[in-house]
């Protein structure tokens, strides 16, 4: 199916009815990946995530089981690296 629609202010882009109708993924606040295929095509697709939520729960917990060796709180070392850049 195609379409003709205007690109407004900044950039803007609505995307007709009758292709929001055949495609569930284009809803309101939908994220979604646009890439330059070559100098005059665009594509747009359905953002994925790409990522384990459950391994980095896993993670998480085990650097905050970790136990420092007498250097001070992480909380502290992130702070002292920040105002050092």
């Amino acid at each position: 199916m195609k379409a003709v629609s205007i690109i407004r202010d900044r950039g803007q882009l609505t995307i007709p009815d009758s292709i929001r109708k055949l495609i569930s993924w284009v809803s309101p606040m939908s994220a979604v990946s646009i890439s330059v295929v070559n100098p005059n095509e665009i594509t747009i697709k359905p953002h994925k995530h790409d990522y384990d939520e459950d391994r980095i729960w896993e993670l998480l917990r085990k650097s905050r089981a970790l136990k420092g060796k007498g250097r001070g709180s992480a909380s502290k070392f992130i702070e002292k690296d920040r105002q050092s850049h």
